[in-house]
């Protein structure tokens, strides 16, 4: 078998949750890791945080240089959060995720939610494999004000 084909095999179709169970996860979660958050208001995970922070979820950013954003203390790494964490929302290029799916495995947070645009099976295997909940290609602000209105 080439090594595309062996590639294309382990690559089995994912699917996102329902929205019934996008609701559930929304509704359930206290505590929400974003990594890429950028300490710039001009960017979007930035602005993501904000609005997680005033829908009244604990973020927590991740940032490997920044200290604070958006008033909350900032981790080099999900492996440096000193507390549980129920979702783990990645704003980084896809061929960057699988490293964190597996952090995010490791640290036993629930769910690891990829945003809009940001597509990698490799990942979701780490985190469904892993127990987890994955979410990719979705915006958690947009399905927040969607489901939970």
């Amino acid at each position: 078998m080439t090594k595309q084909k062996k590639r294309e095999s382990r690559m089995k179709h994912w699917q996102n949750p329902n929205d019934a169970e996008l609701s559930e996860l929304l509704r359930s979660a206290k505590t929400i890791a974003v990594v890429g958050c950028s300490p710039k208001p001009e960017r979007t995970s930035h602005q993501i945080t904000a609005f997680l922070l005033g829908r009244g979820y604990h973020v927590i950013p991740v940032h490997p240089k920044a200290d604070m954003i958006l008033g909350q203390k900032a981790y080099p790494s999900l492996t440096d959060i000193p507390e549980s964490v129920d979702i783990v929302n990645v704003f980084l290029r896809p061929e960057l995720t699988p490293p964190i799916a597996k952090a995010s495995v490791a640290i036993g947070a629930g769910a690891l939610w990829l945003q809009q645009g940001i597509i990698n099976e490799e990942a979701w295997h780490i985190a469904t494999v892993g127990g987890q909940i994955c979410i990719m290609d979705l915006c958690i602000a947009v399905m927040q004000r969607t489901l939970l209105h």
